[in-house]
């Protein structure tokens, strides 16, 4: 009984904090903002999401093209280690096309769909079945960009199979288990992103907000999974950096680790954070 009326007191404050707009965001209108804009997803056709996330896919292969034209412009004119950093520059351009134009990227979206199951209108075998087509789609729209990525960009001279695999080998950079725990902060930085957007309503902050997140998460070099799929697939199919069993185990990998640290660093503690105060 007594949780009962506990989840009714949260779905009253729900209920006020979506009603109320304000241009500055309390901690809790932010997550209210989350929760609604995560039930709102679940609300969508599947298809939908699907091609938005395909959509997502595609887009994020832009920040792999910049990174990849300039491994292949500055190989010759800086250290590996000097040019990742370089690189991390240039990180964000994908995540900015991707977030502003309201694709679904998995780990943007990770904590956002995970609040309304914590929150109990929907359960977890929903959620995985939205997840899995969202990584579907990411996954699918990245392999499709990393054939047109490598494949136009070695015909205009602009890239190379050699700068691909530089990338490649770059990425598995440590065990599996660095991999694993490398995921799981980009996965945190990541959710945060989606919590401080919902704070922002200024085009330009926005911009700022992705572009500062992103960038830490290109300059530490931490392990994307929809961006990393397009580096080490390439590293597969183009060169001979990277094995099949090696993309194989580096996938579910990322994903878990991104996965952890988006439901686990913001979507539980910030909710129950709320629940406890509600």
């Amino acid at each position: 009984m007594g949780n009962l009326d506990k989840k009714e007191q949260i779905d009253k404050k729900v209920e006020e904090l979506n009603d109320k707009k304000e241009d500055s965001r309390s901690q809790e209108e932010i997550l209210v903002s989350q929760l609604c804009d995560g039930m709102e997803a679940y609300e969508h056709h599947k298809k939908k999401v699907f091609l938005s996330a395909l959509t997502a896919g595609l887009e994020i292969g832009f920040s792999y093209l910049l990174i990849v034209i300039l491994v292949n412009f500055l190989s010759d004119k800086f250290s590996e280690e000097s040019i990742f950093y370089i690189t991390a520059f240039a990180y964000p351009v994908g995540f900015i096309i991707v977030v502003l134009g309201k694709s679904i990227l998995f780990t943007e979206q990770t904590s956002l769909l995970t609040l309304p199951v914590l929150h109990k209108k929907r359960t977890f075998w929903e959620l995985l079945q939205l997840w899995a087509i969202v990584i579907s789609g990411n996954l699918l729209g990245g392999i499709v960009m990393t054939f047109l990525v490598v494949l136009i960009g070695v015909n205009l001279g602009i890239t190379s199979y050699e700068s691909s695999a530089i990338i490649a080998k770059h990425v598995f950079k440590g065990s599996y288990l660095t991999i694993f725990f490398s995921a799981i902060m980009a996965g945190w930085l990541m959710a945060l992103l989606s919590w401080l957007l919902s704070s922002s309503e200024e085009f330009i902050s926005k911009i700022i907000i992705i572009y500062i997140i992103t960038f830490i998460v290109g300059f530490a070099g931490f392990h994307h999974s929809i961006v990393g799929n397009i580096e080490v697939f390439a590293g597969l199919i183009f060169t001979k950096s990277i094995s099949f069993v090696e993309y194989l185990i580096f996938l579910p990998t990322a994903l878990f680790g991104n996965a952890i640290g988006g439901v686990f660093f913001v979507a539980l503690l910030r909710y129950r954070s709320f629940a406890a105060n509600a």
